[in-house]
């Protein structure tokens, strides 16, 4: 039996997505693995946990250009080696637990973790295949600390790969598989069925608007975009998600009311229907964070960036500017303008669709565990 320890941490939900469909994917298809999975930080130190993930959250709510900062800093100088020389000191408290649990496969979706359990290996207290998984599409150097004790890292695109390789890692360590995600996204869903459910037409486009976020950042932009949208595509529905954000859903109404849309906009809180949603959609617009980037492209879906985060969340943005799957609309461009020309013109959604696609992953997670689990046996 093997066994298998998924460390995450709660540093916005992306890490944790993962680590969540990657446990879904071995309880499902690999049952005689035991199979466990850890906030690695909340382990090794609770205080710090809650301090540093609430001092993450009201950043990027409050302060996002100072989390850019924080996030470029940390790749050199005194910010990179505060962190890894905290990880080196926290890696002993989690030594505990590998000792007591004696994986092994260590499965990690955060830098932090990647660099306590690499360390361990360095000093040869423990014996675990390391493999680490980059939740993002460009690569940041906290991720790459200890490589040389990694057995394996996966990574979004080939791009990124390159410029790991290019950094010193060895190529053959380094696997483009994507971002872990749902299998629910490789589904196939009967169009029909899912519109008559949410009292759409099924002959009209479908624009997913994704607008409340964990953070429920940059609400003017939002709110401008959703009501261009509202107003200048009459032809086309909008599906608007406020997630858990309850503000952010009434502004959603009230401009549902006040542009008189009622008969083609839907407003939804929290859902599980994404992957639905998705599958009947002609768009999306969103933040770039790399699980919902991860599944508009696996949709197939051109997408409409708003409000990236500074740091991770912009480098997100330009890839996909870069690669034809993205436009970002930016605080000081003609928004309507761009809007009403991108749907006015079917070969360039087209366009954008067919390059969603070649960076699309479907089946990361799948492929991911069989080569960590191929690679054992």
């Amino acid at each position: 039996m093997k066994k298998i320890i998924i460390f995450y941490a709660s540093y916005g939900g992306g890490h944790l997505s993962a680590a969540k469909s990657i446990l879904k994917y071995f309880e499902s298809n690999v049952p005689s693995a035991e199979v466990e999975m850890i906030d690695c930080i909340k382990y090794v130190n609770k205080p710090i946990e809650r301090m540093t993930t609430a001092a993450y959250r009201e950043m990027a709510k409050k302060a996002p250009k100072l989390w850019g900062k924080v996030y470029s800093g940390s790749e050199k100088g005194v910010l990179s080696r505060i962190s890894k020389d905290s990880n080196k000191l926290f890696s002993n408290k989690l030594n505990k637990l590998l000792q007591n649990k004696n994986p092994d496969i260590v499965i990690s979706t955060h830098p932090f973790s990647s660099q306590m359990v690499s360390y361990l290996k360095k000093k040869g207290k423990v014996n675990c295949v390391l493999a680490t998984i980059m939740t993002d599409f460009a690569m940041h150097k906290q991720w790459l600390i200890g490589h040389e004790n990694t057995d394996f890292f996966f990574v979004s695109n080939e791009n990124m790969k390159n410029d790991i390789v290019n950094y010193g890692v060895c190529a053959s360590k380094i696997y483009v598989t994507g971002i872990p995600m749902s299998s629910r996204f490789c589904e196939s869903f009967d169009r029909e069925k899912i519109c008559e459910d949410f009292k759409l037409d099924s002959n009209k486009k479908v624009i997913l608007f994704f607008g409340g976020g964990e953070f429920g950042l940059g609400k003017d932009k939002t709110v401008q975009v959703l009501k261009v949208l509202l107003n200048k595509l009459p032809n086309c529905q909008i599906v608007a998600i406020s997630g858990k954000n309850e503000k952010m859903k009434e502004s959603f109404e009230q401009l549902v009311i006040e542009c008189k849309a009622q008969d083609r906009a839907i407003i939804l809180g929290f859902t599980d229907k994404v992957p639905e949603l998705m599958s009947i959609s002609s768009a999306v617009v969103t933040k770039p964070g790399g699980l919902t980037t991860t599944e508009s492209l696996a949709s197939g879906l051109p997408m409409l960036i708003i409000n990236p985060i500074p740091g991770q969340e912009e480098e997100n943005a330009l890839f996909l500017e870069k690669n034809g799957a993205g436009i970002w609309l930016k605080q000081n461009e003609e928004t309507e303008n761009i809007i009403v020309q991108l749907f006015n013109d079917e070969n360039k959604l087209q366009k954008m669709s067919e390059c969603a696609k070649l960076l699309a992953r479907p089946n990361s997670t799948e492929n991911i565990c069989k080569i960590v689990l191929g690679n054992l046996l």
